[in-house]
């Protein structure tokens, strides 16, 4: 109730439910509570709105017009499946291998500053596959405007950190110069990057941990419409056997 007063998110609400229903029915399981402390608790109920999913012809009509460093962003976030302010992070030194980015921060796009990833600790970070195509956009990109003191690769005549404004500013200008009219986000690119996996048969589990969603319930809820018809493979697994 506290939550929902303070308007917290859904998401995060289902998040902290979830988290918390584990614990004390381990509790429960162990017998340290007596009684089921979430008999008759009706959980917070998120249910996504259908995702809207850039095709590859939007996403090359945005690169062909768009600034060098926002091809940078819609790479990383297309690709790799980086949240914005991860993609405002993009370093060298994340290519740990030819086919490995580890994201190890982000860039709060509010107040530029440099903070650990969502749902982690600071130190804390994840690894995700990563494409030819965004390995050569990276060394493309250091090669033509070099990195900061501290490896960083984007930055503005302003501040030496990319913000969500920058993103807002340079995003909508590509769209409109690449005449696409569809109301899509750049977050719509992560979305992109789940249905790219999903489609080719990559499990879902993994899907879940490279974007950094802290529960898997959340990735399924949102992309369980992209997964190929498991049950239609499942009745030819079951016919060869029978």
């Amino acid at each position: 109730m506290s939550m929902e007063e303070r308007k917290v998110g859904l998401p995060t609400q289902q998040n902290t439910f979830d988290t918390l229903k584990k614990i004390l029915r381990d509790a429960h399981r162990r017998g340290g509570i007596s009684d089921d402390p979430f008999q008759g608790v009706v959980p917070p109920e998120y249910i996504p709105n259908r995702v809207t999913i850039p095709t590859l012809e939007e996403i090359h009509a945005l690169k062909e017009v768009g600034s060098k460093a926002l091809v940078v962003i819609i790479d990383l976030m297309s690709g790799c499946g980086h949240r914005n302010g991860e993609a405002f992070a993009a370093s060298l030194e994340g290519m740990v291998a030819d086919d490995v980015y580890r994201i190890t921060e982000q860039i709060e796009g509010k107040t530029r500053q440099r903070a650990p990833l969502k749902h982690r600790k600071p130190g804390e970070f994840r690894e995700v596959p990563m494409p030819a195509t965004v390995r050569e956009s990276l060394l493309r990109y250091a090669h033509e405007a070099g990195a900061d003191e501290n490896g960083f690769l984007l930055r503005t005549q302003r501040s030496p950190y990319w913000s969500h404004k920058t993103l807002e500013y340079q995003w909508s200008a590509a769209r409109k110069r690449a005449g696409i009219t569809r109301k899509l986000n750049p977050y719509t690119l992560r979305h992109f990057f789940a249905s790219n996996c999903l489609s080719k048969g990559i499990p879902i589990t993994d899907v879940a941990e490279w974007m950094g969603h802290s529960n898997i319930n959340l990735t399924y809820r949102i992309y369980r419409h992209l997964m190929p018809a498991s049950i239609g493979r499942a009745a030819k697994t079951l016919e060869a056997g029978l």
